[in-house]
């Protein structure tokens, strides 16, 4: 399958309703595919966006039936933070049809705080880990401060890491943070939220949307492979605390069915909802050994300019993370990269991207790999 064409909006945190996301990363994607609504065969949406403002609409699939005028099958599915990753994953399945919109939208940024603590946490285990206090941050922080026993990990590399993501952002015009770079001194001063994660080491959550139109008709773009694995919601259930097993489990299969190794990869776009997913996300796609993760950032290998930039968008941290919309936001910027009109953050040359999705803390993970024709 192929990529014929990619939207996406800004990231922000505009008010607008979700739909409004949702037409606008299409119209985007079907003008860069030079198609119309017409040519489209089906639709795979996904969306986890809240009741606020009373904008909710539990028959999306309806909704957009109406928004865009047609009667294709549209299929809504949901993988909370993988959710971009996982429809892509479905609609390469899908052989009968021969273009497939894959469509995420979200408005959540911008509801009231316990709205969307709520939503959020919705995607972890509510019974026994978030009575003990078992959030996100939380979550992240335990398995960070595993990995640092076991390997001897430092914040600096995090905030090198936030740094790096900060430094590509400021490139993106579509990114939260453009034009807004964040000095390295700020990033390490930024207060605790979980020790010893701090405020710069978490992702953005903003307002957007992302369209993706797969495609049999050979195109520049070719994915050569997908990969999908879960695992448990408990964390303290996984075999092994310091590592995404899913996130092994799903580049084992891409990169099998694609014939590549990791040091065939150019340029890759990883889910840094948190700092330390990133590095410890470098070991799991096997960029790097196991407790090797903080030498590949300190190299500089993977900064622009670098042999395989990571996050050249700015990733989750300061392009910002619409939550269902992060897996293909991912693919919209290696698509661009590898058709080779990314501006100052093009990175030279790139003929083999990579896309990694998490849902939840690990739960649900896809790894796709794009091959430049």
């Amino acid at each position: 399958m192929y990529i014929k064409g990619v939207g996406m909006t800004k990231f922000d945190y505009s008010a607008k309703p979700w739909w409004d996301f949702a037409y606008e990363a299409t119209i985007e994607a079907l003008q860069d595919a030079k198609m119309t609504m017409s040519d489209i065969d089906a639709i795979i949406f996904t969306s986890i966006s809240s009741a606020a403002s009373g904008e909710h609409q539990t028959h999306k699939v309806s909704f957009l039936s109406e928004l865009f005028k047609t009667n294709v099958p549209i299929i809504e599915l949901a993988s909370v933070c993988g959710g971009g990753g996982v429809a892509f994953w479905n609609a390469l399945k899908i052989q009968e049809y021969d273009n497939i919109l894959v469509l995420a939208a979200e408005r959540f940024a911008d509801n009231r705080s316990e709205v969307a603590v709520d939503w959020i946490l919705s995607a972890a285990e509510k019974g026994f880990e978030q009575v003990e206090g078992m959030l996100f941050p939380t979550q992240n922080a335990l398995v960070w401060q595993a990995y640092c026993e076991k390997h001897g990990g430092s914040i600096d590399d995090l905030s090198l890491i936030a740094y790096k993501n900060h430094q590509h952002a400021a490139l993106n015009p579509k990114a939260y943070f453009y034009k807004k770079p964040v000095e390295l001194e700020k990033i390490k001063a930024s207060p605790e939220v979980s020790s010893p994660l701090r405020l710069m080491d978490c992702s953005l959550s903003v307002n957007g949307g992302a369209a993706i139109i797969v495609s049999k008709e050979k195109t520049e773009v070719e994915v050569i492979g997908s990969g999908f694995a879960t695992d448990h919601i408990l964390t303290f259930e996984r075999e092994n605390p310091t590592h995404f097993k899913a996130t092994r489990l799903a580049a084992e299969k891409a990169f099998k069915q694609a014939g590549l190794t990791p040091e065939d990869i150019d340029v890759a776009e990883i889910h840094d909802a948190f700092t330390s997913v990133e590095l410890i996300s470098y070991e799991d796609l096997g960029f790097a050994e196991e407790g090797k993760g903080g030498e590949l950032i300190r190299s500089g290998r993977i900064n622009l300019g670098g042999e395989m930039p990571i996050n050249p968008s700015g990733g989750l941290k300061a392009k910002g993370h619409p939550i269902s919309v992060t897996g293909l936001a991912q693919i919209y910027e290696i698509t661009h990269q590898l058709r080779g009109d990314c501006g100052e953050r093009q990175v030279p040359s790139a003929k083999i991207g990579l896309t990694h999705n998490i849902g939840g803390a690990g739960g649900s993970i896809t790894v796709h790999i794009f091959k430049k024709n």
